[in-house]
């Protein structure tokens, strides 16, 4: 790999988890795999609570602060608000308006630094005039699936509606497809993303410009998942789409470690419970459920019986500045006392769902939950929220490796049955089995680390030769 020591790749995350996580994993693996030096940028918090790099690549891998400049009004962005999941749903426009003010200093950092490629999340269209002015080639790099991205993609050929938004496109994509939003959520995802904010641009209108300027794009997926999407992709775009593997973490964790009180707790309760009978809920750190929600999901999991760990985030209704209301239905804790775990906060979801008394997880649809359920081969039910969590939650029931907990149609609510129904059907009946089946040979491609690898050695061929290579222009091989 010795002509790649020399490469050097600028990578460029949006300020939200889902995002800055997979480009801190592409980052250690391009640096551990091919000896790539990488420039990591975004502002202090993020990088202090993003995983440390591993003594033997700090050589290779810097993490580059930026302070994120404040705004004229600061009512409209808190002062320790740096990533969305700092905001609520409302405020993250104004993140963006802060977020445009690095342009300056990550120009002349790019002009003194003069990086071989920059690897670019979809946020940040102005790179385009900065990489042109110094003739640097842009990837953009898409932490969403490749089934969501078609789709997007697709449907705003047709005109950006939200009645656009609840059909299947698969005269576009040129194969049967399901794939499309709900009623309910395609008028927020058309406000969220079609239409201009604080910032003066829609995340549509910064997505296409990047798409238009860049070399390629590299997507977090493989071809034994989503050939078929990738394949779409590249027909709808005419660019190279480079699958990067679905940077799984690793398959082999060590559960016994000396950990904290809370984890030593938890895991003292999973081995005390049967081979692959246990729920894991997990909802992620951006999604964020009202009081009616999180009521509803903990007597649904109450009404399946099921034994359940529950890592909840502690929502912002149930804090005041005087003192915490608990945030489950009263008595819930002391009923379940013996048939389930909550615990509140962050907990260590990889080491959980390596567990052998996991069997099944009710998670919310991002990509990196997914990845990481089915790179144990355990069961989804699927409970969507925000953005493409609902084409995700489409693309897992098509793929047969899960369920999504049905929803009203009209305001998308969901009752306690709703939930129930989901978990029982996943986890234990009979109509289930073959999709835990199917779920557990999803291990044979997500917990492939190897296979998984290749994906990056090819791609650290791509940049090493400058993008010179044309094998990643038609991908091959389907899901």
């Amino acid at each position: 790999m010795s002509k790649s020591e020399n490469v050097h790749v600028v990578m460029l995350p949006w300020s939200a988890f889902g995002h800055l996580i997979p480009f801190s994993n592409l980052s250690l693996a391009l640096a551990e795999l091919g000896g790539i030096h990488v420039s990591f940028i975004s502002t202090p918090k993020n990088i202090q609570r993003l995983p440390k790099v591993s003594p033997n690549l700090t050589h290779l891998v810097k993490l580059v602060e930026f302070p994120l400049p404040s705004l004229d009004d600061n009512t409209l962005l808190p002062e320790d608000a740096e990533a969305s999941v700092d905001l609520p749903l409302e405020k993250i426009q104004y993140l963006k308006v802060a977020y445009d003010l690095l342009r300056e200093p990550i120009k002349k950092f790019i002009a003194d630094q003069k990086p071989d490629w920059i690897i670019v999340d979809f946020f940040q269209n102005w790179i385009v005039e900065i990489a042109e002015a110094y003739n640097i080639p842009i990837i953009h790099f898409s932490v969403f699936s490749a089934a969501s991205r078609a789709f997007l993609i697709a449907a705003r050929a047709s005109g950006p509606m939200p009645e656009s938004l609840t059909l299947p496109v698969s005269e576009k994509l040129h194969f049967p497809s399901t794939l499309a939003y709900r009623s309910y959520e395609a008028a927020e995802l058309f406000s969220l993303s079609f239409q201009e904010d604080a910032s003066g641009e829609s995340y549509a209108q910064r997505s296409a410009k990047v798409l238009r300027a860049c070399r390629a794009v590299a997507i977090r997926s493989c071809n034994e998942f989503e050939g078929d999407y990738l394949d779409a992709m590249h027909k709808l775009i005419s660019k190279p789409i480079i699958p990067i593997g679905l940077l799984s973490p690793p398959s082999c964790v060590d559960l016994n470690i000396n950990r904290d009180q809370s984890w030593q707790r938890i895991l003292k309760w999973l081995n005390q419970q049967n081979f692959q009978s246990v729920l894991f809920v997990g909802l992620g750190s951006e999604c964020k459920p009202s009081k009616d929600q999180v009521y509803e999901i903990a007597h649904g999991i109450e009404l399946s019986k099921l034994p359940f760990l529950w890592i909840l985030q502690k929502p912002k209704w149930s804090s005041t500045t005087s003192n915490d209301v608990d945030p489950l239905p009263e008595g819930f804790r002391a009923r379940n006392a013996e048939k389930g775990v909550v615990h509140i906060g962050w907990a260590r979801q990889k080491e959980i769902l390596a567990h052998s008394s996991i069997g099944g997880a009710l998670v919310q649809g991002g990509l990196g939950s997914i990845v990481e359920t089915l790179q144990h081969g355990h069961v989804l039910v699927v409970l969507p929220f925000v953005h493409d969590q609902g084409l995700n939650a489409r693309l897992i029931v098509e793929k047969g490796f899960g369920i999504e907990v049905e929803r009203n149609e009209e305001n998308g609510s969901f009752t306690r049955k709703d939930i129930a129904k989901a978990l029982m059907y996943a986890m234990v009946s009979e109509e289930g089995k073959e999709m835990r089946e199917r779920a557990r040979k999803a291990i044979d491609v997500f917990g492939d680390i190897q296979l998984q690898t290749s994906y990056i050695v090819s791609f650290v061929e791509y940049l090493k030769n400058k993008g010179n290579k044309t094998m990643f222009c038609c991908p091959q091989g389907h899901g």
